[in-house]
């Protein structure tokens, strides 16, 4: 089956918000891209849950994609994060990243009222035809407290401008009702589920453990597209601990800006309600970094 959405498989990095003194490090902002650039990584996507965008005011939230977009300059896809529980407010973010250069709208599930299909399908048809940037839908009732069902997903990716979604809900199942039951290219939103998902003929991930390892997870999506399964494999398990500890420990973004700063590229700066990890905590991510070669 030919697929929508082919031009975000791949490595896309769902990067943190760097920040100083309580404000966004633009500058480190610039370099994260920059040093994505250099990496090789496919995509970004800024302002998701990795970059604390619940906690960006909307003056924020639109200066990071004006700096990701102009700092990418092309050289690297960028995958927006624009989804809000309120429609009108996503279509408006949707509309700024557009004009900001964006190649696509990462686009959460109405988180918090709940809505019924109908309200997932309607929200999405309203962004669309306010503006045809390609949308990605991302799907994680963890954080939204309701998942979209996938006879759902299938009646939204009608919709010309869906063309993706970001699967994270962790059920295999789902997973596999999604791929067939519709042409989105599906992007494994767990880092740990990558290997399995590709199997079943997602198109890539949306990943965590890419701000520090996105060589290796490049690695594993080429091996797999190589037919080479026991090097993707033996590339899996190398990552699983790492997939573990730094999404496992506490609350994303937590562990993956306390292991950026220990590898000298972030301040670690988190914004409340996050709060920083306890020292036993990091003792253990840091002994989780030694161990995978990377300090």
């Amino acid at each position: 089956m030919t697929r929508k959405g082919e031009q975000f498989a791949g490595l896309t990095v769902a990067i943190v918000t760097p920040f100083k003194d309580g404000r966004v490090d633009e500058a480190a902002l610039k370099k994260l891209v920059d040093w994505h650039v250099a990496q090789g990584t496919n995509g970004l996507c800024p302002v998701g849950t990795t970059g604390e965008s619940p906690t960006l005011s909307h003056e924020e939230h639109s200066r990071v994609v004006e700096i990701v977009c102009q700092q990418a300059a092309g050289r690297i896809k960028v995958m927006a994060g624009t989804g809000s529980n309120s429609t009108l407010e996503a279509i408006q973010l949707t509309k700024h990243a557009k004009q900001a250069g964006a190649d696509g709208a990462m686009m959460v599930a109405p988180y918090y009222n709940k809505p019924m299909g109908e309200g997932f399908y309607q929200h999405y048809k309203a962004v669309a035809e306010a503006c045809d940037l390609p949308i990605i839908l991302y799907n994680i009732p963890g954080r939204t407290a309701k998942n979209m069902e996938p006879d759902v997903i299938a009646k939204i990716a009608e919709l010309r401008t869906v063309v993706a979604i970001k699967e994270a809900t962790g059920s295999m199942d789902q997973a596999s009702r999604v791929l067939a039951e519709t042409n989105l290219s599906v992007l494994s939103g767990d880092d740990s589920l990558t290997l399995p998902l590709l199997a079943m003929g997602g198109s890539g991930i949306v990943s965590v453990v890419g701000n520090i390892v996105p060589k290796d997870m490049l690695a594993l999506l080429a091996a797999w597209k190589a037919g080479n399964i026991a090097e993707a494999q033996k590339l899996h398990f190398k990552a699983f601990t790492l997939c573990r500890d730094l999404l496992g420990i506490a609350t994303n973004p937590i562990p993956i800006k306390v292991a950026m700063r220990l590898l000298g590229r972030d301040t670690g700066e988190l914004r409340l309600p996050l709060t920083p990890l306890g020292e036993a905590d990091e003792k253990r991510l840091r002994k989780t970094l030694v161990d995978y070669g990377l300090l």
